[in-house]
């Protein structure tokens, strides 16, 4: 898809250290979040008085809380769990560059054209800000998984269920493509429909409020709905046409097989792939089978029933995910542990609901007066952050903790959203850092594409970028003019004390001919504060010596090998960066990158200045 690839390598050593150093520079803004919220916790709850919040006055002895109900306990405990599980698989050295083009894209190019469409915009996004995406990526995950397994009940509780279900349709969307559910050859024992939408669903039963769990109702609900998707999968497990019956499975799990994995796990899933392909119809036989009769247990509500329904269905999950997601992780690039875990985890919540009801708690009576002191006003009155932070309970200490981290992962993420070019990580990654100097730009006076002459000293008191481009080349000079274009508009009102300048590279084609068609061709002619020189081929044979330029005339004549460099000239005249500027992979990305480093270089100048 257009813009999706950076064009590196997905284990380029510079992006892969970047990550790196973003992870620890954020994880120590993590702990001293952490720190912070603590000291304060601490501070807070041992003042005196603190228990009341008012003093010397002897506390009001607190109405009986609640235990969690069982089944929600398992619910929320365990996504913590696999959201902290899918922040270690993000901190994966290769995700950075690897993701959009070996994950989203693959994910997406069975979809219909709006899908991908609207997953490529998501993709974008990923391969031009690398690092500050994967890095975001972690916290916040890691600070949903920590905020639901911190808090236990409550509006925070429910929110950390928010989070789940809005992070979790972010990723369902544009990390998965909707799941694939758009996609044909739709299938549950291949992963549909997302492993992020049950992350989603569990989003939204942590948001009910907790009435709702402390009856063994909730319990039959969701294994109810649990079991009419089931009896719907089985219906197109079992449709014909879709290749199920012909043994489709196979090449899925023949594909997991090849991946990076320890060798006794390759071994079981290849020769699962094997049988799947000599025996396919059985294979698909006996999931149609075990697929309706435990989704038509599971909606009968029989507590007998239900319970062997429930842990056939967890097997068939665990078959399902060692034998065809191959434990959803191997390769490299796997961000979660698949459908079959998050789906097998709904399915013992509804049961250990179904099973197991919260003792009730006596309400007030009804018939029995008001107190004045429970209004809505004298709340409202009584609400203050001494008193709040005083009756604060290490867990909702914890959730402030996981809010924080999840901030982290926001921030970053949010800015590189609104930054319409791309991280210069890329260029860097491709031609490495520019190398900071500081010198007397060597004098010329050439021609301009207008046929006026110019002399590097009458731009002085300008911010000068300056390279060196062939009008005959057709690889890399275009590219380097488009990035100097992009420059040119990322610079908006600072271009007006930029100078753009590009110096004939072929003094076998020293006419102006020649430049101004280059010009034409690269849309070269609107931008204003763009110069194209050229002179003499001795002229420009002395500029070239006098700058470092390689220039070599290739086989066959017309095009040259030369270097592919640029110079940032402060308002002195003064070289202070030389920049590389081999387009590499030259991608709209990298293209982008460039182009962002240059403009970098002539606003750290003006300031400067």
């Amino acid at each position: 898809m257009p813009g999706m690839n950076s064009g590196l390598n997905a284990d380029d050593p510079y992006v892969i250290a970047a990550f790196r150093a973003a992870l620890a520079h954020q994880g120590l803004i993590a702990l001293l979040i952490i720190a912070i919220v603590s000291i304060v916790w601490v501070a807070v709850r041992e003042r005196p008085g603190a228990e009341s919040g008012a003093g010397p006055a002897a506390p009001v002895p607190a109405a009986p809380v609640p235990a969690e109900a069982p089944g929600r306990s398992v619910l929320r405990v365990g996504f913590g769990l696999l959201w902290l599980l899918d922040a270690v698989l993000a901190t994966q050295a290769s995700l950075p560059v690897g993701l959009p083009s070996g994950v989203i894209e693959p994910g997406a190019e069975d979809s219909p054209v709006w899908v991908q469409h609207i997953v490529n915009w998501a993709g974008t996004t990923w391969s031009y800000h690398p690092v500050q995406a994967a890095a975001a990526t972690v916290w916040i995950q890691a600070g949903i998984g920590l905020w639901l397994i911190a808090s236990r009940r409550g509006t925070l509780s429910r929110l950390a269920g928010a989070a789940s279900l809005g992070w979790g349709l972010i990723v369902w969307v544009f990390g998965e493509s909707f799941g694939g559910i758009f996609a044909p050859g739709l299938s549950w024992l291949s992963g549909a429909p997302g492993a992020a939408l049950v992350y989603c669903v569990a989003g939204v039963l942590l948001l009910l409020p907790d009435r709702y769990w402390r009856t063994a109702r909730m319990g039959r609900v969701i294994l109810a709905a649990l079991g009419a998707f089931l009896i719907g999968m089985a219906v197109l497990q079992a449709w014909p046409g879709r290749g199920s019956w012909q043994g489709s499975l196979a090449s899925v799990a023949q594909a997991a097989a090849q991946a990076a994995q320890p060798s006794f796990i390759a071994g079981l899933v290849s020769r699962f792939a094997a049988f799947a392909g000599s025996d396919g119809f059985a294979v698909n036989l006996f999931a149609v089978i075990v697929l309706a009769a435990v989704g038509a247990a599971l909606l009968t509500g029989r507590r007998a029933v239900i319970q062997w329904a429930t842990w056939v269905f967890v097997a068939l999950c665990l078959a399902a995910w060692i034998l065809v997601e191959d434990l959803g992780f191997f390769g490299g690039l796997g961000t979660n542990p698949g459908s079959m875990i998050p789906m097998a985890l709904i399915g013992v919540a509804g049961y250990v609901a179904c099973t197991r009801v919260a003792e009730a708690v006596p309400e007030a009576n009804p018939a029995a007066p008001r107190d004045p002191a429970g209004s809505w006003r004298a709340r409202l009155r009584a609400v203050s952050l001494k008193r709040y932070a005083a009756r604060a309970t290490f867990g909702t200490a914890a959730s402030c903790c996981a809010l924080g981290v999840i901030v982290i992962g926001l921030v970053p993420i949010a800015s590189a959203q609104a930054d319409p070019s791309a991280s210069t990580i890329l260029a860097e990654a491709v031609d490495g850092q520019p190398g900071p100097v500081d010198y007397a730009a060597p004098a010329f006076t050439l021609t301009d594409q207008r046929g006026q002459r110019v002399s590097l000293s009458q731009l002085h008191g300008k911010v000068v970028l300056l390279t060196f481009l062939d009008p005959v080349c057709v690889s890399d000079c275009p590219l380097i003019a488009q990035e100097f274009k992009l420059a040119g508009k990322l610079l908006g009102a600072n271009g007006r004390q930029v100078e753009m300048v590009a110096v004939n590279l072929n003094p076998l084609y020293d006419q102006l001919a020649y430049i101004k068609a280059f010009d034409q061709q690269e849309g070269m002619t609107s931008v204003t504060n763009w110069l194209y020189l050229t002179g003499s081929p001795a002229s420009l044979k002395k500029i070239y010596a006098s700058y470092g330029v390689a220039s070599q005339t290739l086989p066959g004549g017309a095009m040259l090998g030369h270097s592919d460099i640029a110079f940032a000239l402060d308002k002195s005249g003064s070289i202070r960066q030389e920049l590389d500027f081999d387009p590499g992979p030259g991608t709209t990305a990298t293209q982008s990158s460039f182009a962002a480093e240059l403009s970098s270089a002539a606003t750290q100048l003006l300031q400067a200045s």
